[in-house]
């Protein structure tokens, strides 16, 4: 029996979450043809339930925050309007809507009115080649795409999306699509459709570090939860203001920040342009948010910035955070300028419509090592290789199950098989589960490194690269060797102007590394590590690059 079972989720809850009752206790339901697992008892059914009620409640408060402000009155007439539009070009329940948005009010506006007519919304990142958003919309089949005018280039020719009837271009002319206000201006607002939670809301495309992209199927049940579950753990309400400057997009954006904050009626602050430090703690003070969830990258460029001490910022009490280790360096610079923010890890992916564990606000500092404890809902299985169970403590690659986890990937039933198993998503990460329910992670188990027998994990030593001053970004990948297999190769980007050596920081290594763990070749780049779309970073690349 697992981590997450009633028993063990109860003595968590009571713990750590119970003084957040958002959703109401727990109980065990059956989704998704014969899935057991537990729920909120007390939820909204849909996405648009959920904003309906907030609409009803706080008709008046900011909902999103930007070039233009939007109430949840003036929000929920776009959303109508909307939603109408797409109707009459032919969008029906189960149909694609595909965009091409940066952050702002067009992109929360079309995702609300896709589910309020029961369609399914089609995010495609920004930064995609025109290639990969072909393989995209050809993927979903989307009939109707709004894009940013800017970014025209990246719109397939007709021809090559036979599906997609409709293209409407945001924020500017191009002749590539008509006009957005043509979908929405002179309409009334639609009525919602009957929509089921175990519905499809949303397709989020995963990264595709390997392979081609899947298209996750979010569903309006893992999405309320997941929104639910960010806003209980850390206790949001009407009256705070969450900031969204990853893309929205991704999961973290889309459900981590815009829903969730939304979840409750409080306000989303959207960064529309490029990341700029400058800009970025300017819109944080302005606007007195209150929540973020951001790459530790961030953070970091924000504890370096010379002037951070020059914005308001006692407003932002929640500084939440993934996908990567937290430098100590940053750390203590922040808690030394920001004594207020709390700085805590969380772990998910889009399989799990993001959380699956969240670090509790009482116990962050004890715990840094550590991605948190288990959500309410979650419940999480540590396998070894032969898929048994192994005990607190040990490691093995971790089984993920809930209501926030997707039911499978759109048209593909190969991936479907072999990566939802019982019930569960087969993660690929290893990690560990010790007796108090802590959960570290180690390593991708493709990104495993293996130094002729000994294992060395990357994110270890990535860690510990981390906790040197000076160094902004690093990876860890393994490089191919006739004798041992493979060898331990760093990246490390230097903050500009930091006298960082080769040298130190093998040194610095070999001081809290084992032997066979330390990194035997360093590359100190001038440019940030590659990422893809969604802002991972491509260790195929780095890899290719020793070759």
């Amino acid at each position: 029996m697992g981590w997450g079972r009633e028993e063990t989720v109860e003595r968590i809850r009571d713990r750590y979450w119970s003084k957040d009752r958002l959703g109401g206790p727990l109980r065990r339901e059956v989704h998704y043809d014969g899935r057991s697992m537990l729920c909120y008892s007390e939820r909204p059914p849909t996405v648009e339930a959920m904003f309906a009620d907030n609409v009803r409640r706080f008709p008046d408060r900011p909902a999103i925050i930007e070039d233009r402000t939007l109430s949840y009155r003036e929000l929920d007439g776009l959303v109508g309007a909307i939603a109408a539009g797409l109707a009459e070009h032919g969008v029906a329940a189960g149909g694609r809507v595909a965009f091409l948005l940066g952050n702002g009010w067009e992109f929360l506006a079309l995702t609300l009115a896709s589910a309020r007519i029961g369609a399914i919304a089609v995010p495609i990142g920004i930064r995609q080649p025109r290639a990969e958003v072909e393989f995209l919309l050809n993927d979903c089949g989307a009939t109707v795409l709004v894009f940013e005018a800017s970014l025209a280039a990246a719109v397939p020719e007709p021809d090559a999306v036979p599906s997609l009837r409709h293209r409407f271009a945001a924020n500017g002319d191009d002749a590539a699509g008509r006009p957005f206000a043509d979908l929405y201006e002179g309409r009334a607002g639609a009525a919602p459709a009957a929509v089921a939670e175990e519905d499809t809301a949303v397709i989020l495309y995963t990264s595709g570090t390997t392979g081609r992209p899947k298209g996750a199927r979010l569903t309006h049940l893992g999405i309320v939860h997941s929104a639910l579950t960010f806003a209980r753990c850390y206790g949001l309400d009407e009256h705070d203001r969450g900031l969204v400057a990853v893309p929205m997009s991704h999961v973290t954006g889309l459900v981590g920040v815009t829903l969730s904050t939304m979840a409750v009626g409080g306000a989303v602050v959207a960064m529309r342009r490029p990341y700029k430090t400058p800009e970025f703690l300017a819109l944080a003070a302005r606007e007195r948010i209150t929540y973020s969830i951001l790459v530790p990258a961030i953070y970091t460029l924000c504890a370096m910035h010379e002037d951070l001490t020059a914005y308001d910022l006692s407003a932002w009490r929640i500084g939440c955070f993934g996908g990567a280790p937290m430098p100590v360096a940053t750390i203590e610079l922040l808690a030394a300028k920001l004594p207020h923010l709390l700085l805590l890890n969380a772990y998910g992916a889009t399989e799990t419509t993001s959380p699956t564990t969240i670090m509790p606000r009482t116990c962050w500092r004890e715990h840094m090592d550590s991605v948190g404890q288990l959500v309410p809902c979650a419940e999480v299985k540590v396998l070894d290789e032969g898929g048994a169970e192994v005990a607190p403590g040990a490691l093995g690659e971790l089984w993920i199950s809930g209501p926030m986890v997707v039911p499978g990937y759109w048209a593909r039933p190969e991936a479907n098989a072999s990566e939802f198993v019982d019930g569960f998503w087969r993660s690929g990460d290893i990690g560990s589960i010790d007796a108090d329910g802590f959960v570290r992670l180690f390593d991708r188990r493709k990104d495993m490194i293996n130094r002729g027998g000994f294992k060395v994990f990357s994110a270890e030593v990535e860690n510990v690269l981390c906790s040197l001053e000076g160094v902004v970004e690093c990876a860890i990948v393994g490089s191919p060797d006739p004798v041992l297999g493979e060898r331990v190769h760093a990246f490390v980007v230097p903050k500009a102007g930091a006298a960082l050596t080769v040298d130190a920081v093998r040194r610095h290594c070999a001081e809290r590394l084992s032997d066979y763990k330390v990194p035997e070749r360093i590359v100190l780049l001038p440019e940030p590590l590659p990422k893809n779309a969604n802002g991972k970073v491509q260790k195929a690349e780095l890899r290719a690059m020793i070759a």
